[in-house]
């Protein structure tokens, strides 16, 4: 049972049960790293917000002026008062200050008019131009969709990264997490998808909502000015709990997130939304939790962990078409420590959500980007989140790699290799290669098809291994200018009709023809 249906119980009951002034005040007991002790508040509901009121009573215009009425959000009911973690400026709160309930659970702004902002997890604009003018105002915990309320994921939600949409597909509504260690490009994969909802139309374009969580603030502005430059800004929203934020506020910027994207799911709209990233939220919730003195277990994080992050990611949905048809698609970051994916946060998210794309140092280090491992990596949704076009290339392209990596570990110990297992590692490497890609440069969907079309036609193979991704772009290039009804055909019909594969084979040799110089020997 969520906040808002125990609250409204709750009121119910209070309407045959006269209240007094006293149980609706308290006093602050104690105030220590953003949480308080409250004596009092008999009548207080879990998640409902409080008033603090400083000097006696000083009035909201006042308050106001010295940076808002400080508010806190009841988290911990006991036998003798409740404890709440502060929104805002603890050192604003004081022992034996007055606190009044207010009878509403904690909501944020959402709407049209937040898109291209900045703000923070309580929903107030921090990018200096303004408040908003008349927001919708959302509730921060909702009870996600039932199962009824919902239908199948089967639309794509195109990355504009070859190796994510060849082999890892993504559909609206899905739930698919981002894991690796630090600097291993998990947060580079996750904007360059914002930034490929570019290519998409208008009217199937997703909002895109990137929320930061315990980052730097230097590192979300520059993606906000990343986004800006690209003209992405227009359809995202960011919302930013930087590292100096209270732990309650990065705690709750998650959930701010998503209440933000169901006002536009609700509306029958597809959203986006990245958590930069979870493994912070959850050092928050931990911080908190110890502070209210809750037991702690594995790894000293809550028993409740897991309940924290499914009741975050269960909101994620594509809804039935009696419901609007709306989705929200998530895509949650996690950050390992040296790989170690059986680590108590990374296993609580892999098994709440619908698929990772696992990044590993090693294969960073070589400079294969995105640095995907193809072995770890799936999409509980599969080939359902794919066009026909792409389905009819990227069939093999998985096992072909996975088949290519053991191929090459196995080369290391043996001198002597056949043809066919030398023809296979050739064309293992030249696939490597030609998924690659440069960061900031997401590809449209016709592009990849043919790119990838072209690699399993063996177009590559008399390419030297190091001239490939330049060729591959070269190829691109030249599609793009001579036979751009081809392109444009895969795109409008999103399949890959005998009519276009001639054409692409055609196109491969007249740009063998005319460019021989870069198909030399081996």
């Amino acid at each position: 049972m969520d906040a808002a249906t125990v609250q409204k119980i709750v009121r119910e009951i209070e309407k045959f049960v006269p209240a007094t002034e006293s149980e609706h005040v308290g006093r602050v007991v104690s105030v220590g790293d953003g949480v308080v002790a409250i004596d009092g508040l008999s009548k207080a509901v879990m998640g409902e917000i409080v008033h603090f009121e400083e000097n006696k009573g000083k009035k909201l215009a006042d308050a106001m002026k010295d940076g808002g009425a400080i508010q806190g959000l009841i988290l911990n009911l006991e036998e003798d008062g409740v404890m709440a973690a502060v929104l805002g400026d603890t050192a604003r709160v004081q022992e034996g200050m007055t606190v009044k309930s207010t009878g509403k659970i904690l909501e944020v702004a959402s709407g049209d008019e937040l898109l291209g902002r900045v703000v923070n997890a309580l929903g107030e604009p921090i990018d200096g131009k303004g408040p908003f003018k008349k927001p919708t105002m959302m509730p921060v915990e909702r009870q996600a969709s039932g199962v009824i309320d919902r239908q199948s994921v089967s639309v794509p939600l195109q990355t504009g990264i070859k190796a994510i949409d060849a082999m890892i597909p993504i559909g609206r509504g899905q739930r698919e997490l981002i894991i690796g260690d630090r600097g291993t490009g998990k947060t580079t994969v996750a904007i360059d998808t914002i930034l490929n909802q570019k290519n998409e139309p208008k009217e199937r374009r997703p909002i895109c909502i990137y929320v930061a969580i315990g980052q730097k603030e230097s590192k979300t502005a520059r993606i906000t000015q990343q986004l800006r430059e690209a003209g992405a800004l227009e359809y995202s929203i960011i919302v930013d709990a930087p590292a100096s934020a209270p732990a309650a506020l990065q705690f709750l910027a998650p959930f701010a997130g998503v209440a933000i994207g169901e006002y536009f799911m609700d509306a029958g709209r597809d959203v986006l939304i990245v958590y930069d990233d979870l493994s912070k939220q959850a050092v928050a919730y931990r911080q908190l939790s110890l502070l209210l003195r809750r037991p702690p277990g594995r790894e000293a994080y809550p028993g409740d962990i897991f309940y924290l992050h499914s009741r975050l990611l269960e909101r994620s949905a594509r809804l039935s078409e009696e419901k609007g048809g709306g989705s929200i698609t998530a895509l949650p970051i996690i950050e390992t420590q040296e790989g170690d994916v059986s680590g108590y946060i990374p296993t609580n998210v892999i098994s709440i959500t619908d698929g990772q794309m696992f990044l590993i140092t090693d294969l960073f280090n070589k400079g294969i980007r995105p640095a995907i491992d193809v072995g770890i990596s799936v999409s509980r949704v599969g080939s359902a989140a794919q066009t026909k076009a792409m389905k009819a290339v990227a069939g093999g392209i998985k096992l072909e790699l996975a088949q290519f990596r053991e191929l090459e570990a196995f080369m290391q110990f043996a001198s002597d290799l056949d043809k066919e297992t030398a023809d296979r590692i050739e064309s293992g490497r030249r696939m490597v290669e030609v998924l690659k890609q440069k960061n900031g440069a997401p590809i449209p969907l016709e592009k990849q098809v043919a790119a990838i079309y072209a690699a399993n036609q063996k177009f590559f193979l008399a390419v030297p291994v190091g001239k490939v991704t330049a060729v591959e772009q070269l190829f691109v290039d030249f599609l793009d200018a001579q036979h751009k009804k081809t392109l444009d055909e895969i795109k409008k019909s999103a399949q890959l009709s005998d009519e276009s594969k001639k054409d692409l084979n055609k196109a491969m040799e007249e740009f063998r023809l005319a460019h021989p110089e870069h198909f030399a020997s081996k």
